[in-house]
């Protein structure tokens, strides 16, 4: 795949990075003044760099990690190695009887499609992240980057969703160099983003890299012209995750 040059100004995005703290700051005390920042853990750079920003925001006391593997997870060292490095409270919740007793539960005569059954699991897990959260007076943290929002690739009602989205403007790349900025291990920035479900990677999936459609989307510029195809086409077919429900208003008149 194609490779692109890192041009990150580092002196701007430590501006736009301190400004997401304070803003994070302002969104507790009018949506949650006292509350508790509460977030799903993959081990992966983005709920590592959003759980790092809410510790510069909020004090490591406030913030709380949610652990779910579906039986064994072959990475949870690697959430884990967050929790340990930031030293926040977490939670583990394996959720694979829920999973299980779902896919068990459908009737014989229908047939379970493979993707609804990939998207199944961030479901169960957002749904999982929500009652931890009641129950310690919470506000869910969005985990999403404008990368993966752009193409659409998260699941609607799943990792999608949350009270407050700290990342949802920034790049992939953006959201590595802020994990540097904020001190975090390195294996947790480069670890291979991954949707934990298919076996594959994020830019297996897609089919472009991250590097690649980044740029695109912060300059206009890219080299292949059936690689911007794809990404438009994508970028059109998933817009409507971005809403939070379309809804029909009547005329009155």
């Amino acid at each position: 795949m194609e490779r692109v040059e890192n041009t990150l100004d580092r002196e701007k995005l430590t501006k736009a990075m301190n400004g997401c703290i304070e803003w994070i700051r302002e969104f507790f005390e009018e949506n949650g003044k006292g509350c508790n920042a509460v977030l799903g853990i993959s081990g992966g750079k983005d709920s590592s760099v959003v759980a790092a920003l809410l510790v510069e925001a909020l004090g490591k006391d406030r913030v709380i990690g949610v652990l779910m593997p579906n039986g064994e997870q072959a990475d949870i060292d690697m959430a884990k190695l967050l929790v340990n490095h930031l030293g926040i409270k977490h939670y583990v919740v394996n959720i694979k009887e829920a999973y299980d007793g779902i896919i068990n539960a459908f009737p014989e005569d229908l047939e379970l499609s493979n993707q609804t059954k990939i998207n199944l699991a961030p479901r169960i897990r957002m749904s999982t992240v929500y009652a931890v959260s009641q129950s310690v007076n919470g506000r869910v943290a969005n985990t999403c980057n404008l990368s993966e929002d752009w193409v659409g690739y998260s699941t609607r009602y799943g990792d999608s969703v949350g009270d407050f989205s700290p990342c949802s403007h920034f790049t992939v790349q953006e959201v590595k160099e802020i994990g540097r900025i904020l001190g975090l291990p390195e294996a947790l920035i480069e670890k291979a983003p991954s949707d934990g479900l298919c076996g594959k990677t994020d830019e297996d999936n897609l089919g472009f890299t991250y590097a690649v459609l980044d740029k695109y989307i912060r300059t206009g510029e890219i080299e292949d012209e059936e690689t911007k195809k794809l990404i438009d086409y994508k970028h059109k077919m998933n817009l409507f995750k971005l809403e939070v429900m379309p809804s029909y208003e009547p005329k009155w008149d």
